[in-house]
């Protein structure tokens, strides 16, 4: 819910923000000639001429709305990170003993101390949010250095656009992974700021940890949920192609509500996806680690000793076949 409408809140701001910001553009009667002409060029020195000298004005409009729905997601974020991880931490420790818990959580007290949201909890969110927005912001800072060093190999006395785009696109990708695997670890990290109530240093260790002591299960979530989202990505994207299709056939109206809700039931199984894959993860920390112990061999069944009669090693002297005496033994 906080996702959406963060996501809502957004987007109307933008909305508002730009009908606000064309109001204020001054339109004289040449300009709107040039516009009503519809030819390129003359339409294009239009808009230009109507747009110098305002652009600062957006930008720092941009910059400040930016700021504020930062603000908003990282307070937004760790209300709803606090919420969702509490009712996961519930409903997986409801059928688990005491004396199974990790972590040495076994007494009533210290069950309190993990369970209850305090004000230490939500600051170390707000840090852990903090640490991701300005990690995007990072990211992006990192995708105008990879396009400045990439120009320099296509200059303008020697245009080479191919080997340009050739060295930047290498330098986007790892800093676009960088930057995922630094997000995912900081997500991460904000369970056990909620589980354990760390900070953010701590839940930084204990979400590094988690990783390498239950690599496999962790790969295993991460995996088959992103296997989903991609999945859920092409098909959305394969829907939202059919209606521009008939984008001359049919009224563009009806295209883009159909477009509209095609997005938000992406988003709404994106966000079920994400939910699956923190419930996940809440699943191998509250597993206990009795239950991760390989299994002891079974014991053999025990059988009745057999009995066996004595071996007799000495020759019965008694024996008729024996005897020296002739057909003794038929006689006898």
């Amino acid at each position: 819910m906080w996702r959406w409408i963060v996501g809502a809140t957004a987007v109307v701001l933008c909305v508002v923000g730009l009908f606000e910001y064309l109001d204020t553009l001054p339109v004289t009667n040449g300009e709107l000639l040039f516009l009503r002409t519809r030819h390129p060029y003359l339409v294009g020195e239009a808009i230009a001429h109507i747009l110098r000298g305002s652009l600062n004005r957006a930008a720092m409009a941009s910059l400040l709305a930016a700021l504020m729905l930062s603000v908003l997601w990282m307070v937004a974020a760790s209300v709803g990170r606090i919420a969702t991880v509490r009712g996961l931490l519930d409903y997986f420790r409801r059928d688990v003993p005491g004396d199974f818990l990790d972590d040495g959580i076994t007494s009533d007290g210290e069950r309190d101390v993990a369970s209850n949201v305090s004000t230490t909890t939500f600051v170390a969110l707000l840090r852990l949010n903090f640490l991701r927005v300005v990690l995007a912001l990072a990211a992006l800072v990192g995708l105008a250095g990879a396009s400045i060093l990439a120009g320099f190999a296509s200059p303008d006395a020697n245009p080479q656009p191919g080997l340009a785009f050739s060295l930047f696109l290498p330098l986007a990708g790892l800093i676009c992974y960088v930057w995922w695997a630094l997000n995912w670890l900081l997500s991460l990290a904000g369970m056990f700021a909620v589980r354990n109530g760390e900070d953010a240093i701590a839940a930084i260790g204990s979400a590094v940890a988690l990783t390498r002591e239950r690599t496999g299960a962790v790969f295993a979530v991460s995996t088959w949920t992103g296997l989903a989202h991609l999945v859920a990505l092409v098909g959305a994207s394969t829907i939202l192609s059919i209606p521009l299709g008939f984008a001359g056939i049919v009224p563009w109206r009806l295209i883009a509500a159909a477009m509209s809700l095609v997005t938000l039931a992406y988003f709404a199984l994106a966000d079920w996806l994400y939910m699956a894959r923190l419930a996940g993860y809440v699943c191998i920390v509250e597993t206990p680690q009795a239950l991760l112990a390989p299994l002891p061999p079974a014991p053999l069944p025990r059988t009745p000793p057999v009995q066996t009669l004595p071996v007799q090693t000495s020759i019965d002297r008694d024996e008729p076949i024996l005897s020296d005496l002739p057909n003794l033994a038929v006689e006898t």
